[in-house]
């Protein structure tokens, strides 16, 4: 484990960034020890209070086990953390990890139609004219990041429809992930900008409460962006 000083940004983020990095790229397995408190103040040019600070917000995340009188040891984060840890897995050292990205896209894709459906059957007019709003934005806007935030508001709406509070949590964990990106992904689905009609048929099936409509029409807006995002994924992947 090769630990670095301290010297920019908040202790517990660099301390953080640090374990991550090490768990990730093997040099820290699961069950392995992290050394003392002493040694990581010493190490990292920290006091040891900073040093437990930054441990325990670690810990919250699922990535290592504090033990009180024992040592800190690495958990497997796959078993043990949520959501939350997702952006600091998606983008590391200012770079984009594909295969995280991928993991994104996917669930997306598999989630929002089930969204969409429970948005038509709940959320009613009201929902479709705040979707129409939206769309009335994607329909002047020319820039593909902007489209894209635009698309996420659009989804935070049918969210708020589907009034379901762990597909809230989901979706703001996705969307926390997924933000940081899209300057990068941009790029990628420029081709998708000015494609509103998928979007105006999933509002008109939202404001028909057509549950089996909107989970089909969710379906056609989330495939372009996931079909460009995974296959920019895999080339990402390949050049790795």
């Amino acid at each position: 484990m090769a630990l670095r000083p301290v010297t920019r940004r908040s202790v517990a983020d660099q301390v953080f960034d640090q374990v991550l990095d090490d768990v990730l790229d093997g040099e820290l397995a699961v069950g392995a020890p992290l050394p003392s408190e002493r040694r990581l103040a010493e190490v990292l040019g920290i006091s040891r209070p900073a040093v437990r600070e930054a441990l325990q917000r670690i810990a919250q995340t699922g990535l290592v086990e504090v033990r009180h009188g024992g040592a800190t040891t690495v958990r497997d984060f796959r078993r043990s953390a949520g959501l939350d840890l997702l952006p600091r897995l998606l983008v590391r050292g200012g770079r984009l990890d594909a295969t995280i990205a991928r993991s994104v896209i996917e669930a997306r894709a598999e989630v929002g139609p089930g969204i969409a459906a429970l948005a038509a059957e709940r959320g009613g007019p009201a929902l479709a004219v705040a979707l129409d709003a939206v769309i009335e934005e994607l329909v002047t806007t020319t820039d593909a990041v902007r489209w894209q935030e635009l698309a996420l508001d659009y989804w935070d709406l049918l969210v708020d429809g589907a009034d379901s509070l762990v597909f809230r949590l989901m979706f703001n964990s996705l969307r926390t992930a997924y933000e940081p990106a899209l300057p990068v992904l941009g790029a990628v689905l420029a081709a998708e900008v000015g494609q509103v009609e998928p979007y105006r048929m999933l509002a008109a099936a939202i404001r028909a409460g057509d549950a089996a409509t909107s989970r089909a029409a969710a379906a056609r807006v989330l495939t372009p962006t996931a079909e460009a995002l995974l296959g920019a994924f895999e080339a990402m992947g390949e050049q790795a």
